[in-house]
C-alpha cells in the first residue's frame, strides 16, 4: 500500500473486512430463521428411542409444526435434555405433556 494516501488505504481496507462480514452476518441470519419440517413417523421413532423412550411418546403436530411434545408421565432429566437437544438441532419448541392422568378400565 505505498504511495497510497491513509484514506484511501483504510477504505480498501474496509472494504476487505467489510464485505466478507456482511456476507457471513447475512448467511448467519438465514439459518437463525430455519422453518421447522414436519418429521416423519419413523425420524420421530428413531429420536425417542435415542433418548431412551418409546414408540410414539414424541409428537409433532401438523397444525403447530413448531413444537416437539414430549408425551410422557414424570419423564427424567436425561430424557428432558435428549429430546431438548433434539427439538434444538431441529428448530422446534419442546413442550412436555407429563400430567398425564388415564381413566381407571372398568373391569
Amino acid at each position: 500500500m505505498a504511495g497510497l494516501s491513509t484514506t484511501k488505504a483504510l477504505s480498501i481496507l474496509m472494504n476487505r473486512v467489510a464485505v466478507p462480514l456482511i456476507i457471513l452476518f447475512a448467511a448467519a441470519g438465514l439459518f437463525a430463521c430455519a422453518t421447522p419440517r414436519m418429521h416423519t413417523q419413523a425420524e420421530l421413532n428413531n429420536a425417542s428411542l435415542a433418548c431412551g423412550l418409546t414408540y410414539g411418546e414424541l409428537i409433532q403436530d401438523e397444525e403447530a409444526k413448531k413444537l416437539l411434545i414430549l408425551f410422557r408421565q414424570a419423564p427424567s432429566p436425561e430424557h428432558r435434555r435428549c429430546v431438548y437437544q433434539f427439538a434444538r438441532r431441529n428448530h422446534l419448541k419442546m413442550v412436555v405433556v407429563d400430567s398425564i392422568q388415564f381413566p381407571e378400565e372398568a373391569h
